[in-house]
C-alpha cells in the first residue's frame, strides 16, 4: 500500500474522475462539487498558517547558523529559484502559442459555467492575509534569531509540527478525492478533453526544462570546482531517483547529503547546506509552478506580460521557503500568491493543483539534485573567501 504513492493516486483519481464523470448523474457530481468547495475553502484558510508555521522557525533557526555561509547559501538558492522561474516564463511565452494553439478554456464565457454547483457552501475566511502572514513570519523569525529565545523557537517548532500534521494527515490524503471531483465535474461539463491535452504537452515541456536546468546548474558548479558536470550529475543520480519515489525533499535529505559529499565538497559545508537547501531551494518546483500558471493564464486569455509575472516570481522565491518538504507542499504554499497576485479564481487554482501534482515527483527530484550543485558552488566560493 505504501508503494501506491501520491503520484499514483493522483493519476488514478484523474482516470476515475474522467470515467465516472462520463456516466454519473448530476446529483453525484454535485456531491463531489460540495466536497471540492469545502476542501478548497479549507485550503484558503490554512495557507497563512502554513506560511507562519514553516517560515518562522526556519528563519529563527537559520539565524543562529554560520552567518556568512548562511547568507551565501540563501542568496544562491534564491537566485537559482528566480532564474529557474524566468527561464520557465520565457520558454512558456515562446512555446505555448504553438503547442497550445487552438486550445482554450474559454469555451465557456466563465470557466465556472457548465460546472455543477455544490449543494451548499461553508465560508472559511483565512485568519489573516497572505502578505500579512509573510511579514509576521519574518518579524517573529528575525526576532527569535536576534533574542536567541529558546522558548519562542520551541513554540514555533511545535506550531510547525501541528501544521505539518494537518498537511500529512488531512490535506495530502484528501487531495486525490479533490482531483477526482475536479475531473469528474469537468468531464460532466465537457471540459476534460481540453485539460488533458494541455496537461500532456505542458508536462513534457516541464520535464525537459528540469533536465536542461540541472545541466546548467552543474555546468556552473563544475566550472568553479574544476569537475566534469556530467560526472557530478551521475554521482547525484541516486538522490534524483530517491526523490522520484518519496516525492519529499525532507525524506531525501539523507541520500542527498551522502552523495553531495562525493562532489569534493567539505563535509561540514554539506552538513550545513543540504538540510537548509531542502527547505529554501526549489528551482524544479518553480519551473513547474511557473509553467503551469502560464498554461492556465494562457488558456484563460489572461495577460502574461513579464511586468505582471515578475513580482509574482520574486515573491514566490520567498514564499516557497514556507513549502513543507512533503508531496504537494510547494503548490500549497503558492496558492495564496496565485490568488492575490495573479488573480486566480477557485477553478483556476483547482486546475493549477491538478497540473502541478501530476508531476510533483519530478519537480522534487530536480530540487534535491540541484541542491548538490548549490552546495558545490557555495563550498568553492567560501573557500576563495
Amino acid at each position: 500500500m505504501k508503494r501506491f504513492g501520491l503520484l499514483s493516486r493522483i493519476i488514478t483519481a484523474i482516470i476515475f474522475g474522467i470515467v465516472i464523470g462520463s456516466i454519473a448523474n448530476n446529483w453525484f457530481i454535485r456531491l463531489f462539487a460540495t466536497f471540492n468547495g469545502l476542501f478548497g475553502n479549507f485550503l484558503s484558510f490554512i495557507i497563512p498558517l502554513i506560511i507562519i508555521g514553516f517560515i518562522t522557525p526556519g528563519i529563527g533557526f537559520m539565524g543562529r547558523g554560520a552567518g556568512k555561509l548562511l547568507g551565501l547559501t540563501a542568496l544562491l538558492a534564491y537566485a537559482s529559484t528566480v532564474i529557474a522561474g524566468i527561464i520557465a516564463y520565457f520558454s512558456a511565452r515562446a512555446l505555448y502559442p504553438s503547442i497550445l494553439s487552438g486550445q482554450s478554456l474559454k469555451n465557456f464565457s466563465d470557466p465556472t459555467q457548465g460546472l455543477s454547483e455544490a449543494f451548499f457552501t461553508v465560508e472559511m475566511a483565512p485568519p489573516i492575509e497572505v502578505v500579512t502572514a509573510l511579514l509576521i513570519s519574518f518579524v517573529i523569525g528575525i526576532g527569535i534569531a536576534a533574542t536567541k529565545s529558546d522558548a519562542l523557537l520551541t513554540l514555533s517548532n511545535d506550531f510547525r509540527d501541528i501544521i505539518q500534521l494537518v498537511i500529512a494527515k488531512v490535506i495530502i490524503p484528501l487531495l486525490p478525492f479533490h482531483i477526482f471531483g475536479i475531473f469528474a465535474n469537468m468531464t460532466y461539463a465537457g471540459q476534460v478533453a481540453t485539460i488533458l491535452s494541455v496537461f500532456a504537452k505542458v508536462f513534457i515541456m516541464i520535464i525537459i526544462l528540469h533536465i536542461l536546468y540541472l545541466i546548467f546548474q552543474y555546468s556552473i558548479a563544475g566550472s568553479l570546482s574544476r569537475q566534469n558536470p556530467f560526472a557530478m550529475l551521475k554521482k547525484m543520480s541516486p538522490a534524483y531517483f530517491t526523490a522520484l519515489g518519496t516525492q519529499s525533499s525532507a525524506a531525501t535529505i539523507p541520500v542527498t547529503l551522502q552523495h553531495t559529499k562525493k562532489l569534493k565538497v567539505r563535509e561540514n559545508t554539506a552538513d550545513f547546506t543540504v538540510p537548509l537547501l531542502a527547505n529554501i531551494h526549489l528551482s524544479g518546483s518553480t519551473i513547474t509552478l511557473m509553467s503551469c500558471a502560464m498554461a492556465v493564464m494562457f488558456l484563460q486569455g489572461e495577460s502574461t506580460a513579464f511586468g505582471i509575472v515578475l513580482p509574482f516570481l520574486l515573491m514566490l522565491g520567498i514564499t516557497l521557503v514556507a513549502a513543507p518538504g512533503v508531496p504537494g507542499g510547494a503548490v500549497m504554499a503558492a496558492i495564496g500568491l496565485l490568488e492575490t497576485m495573479l488573480g486566480f479564481g477557485p477553478t483556476m487554482v483547482s486546475l493549477m493543483i491538478a497540473l502541478y501534482l501530476a508531476q510533483d515527483s519530478f519537480g522534487t527530484a530536480c530540487n534535491v539534485t540541484g541542491d548538490g550543485a548549490i552546495t558545490s558552488i557555495t563550498d568553492t566560493l567560501s573557500k576563495k573567501r
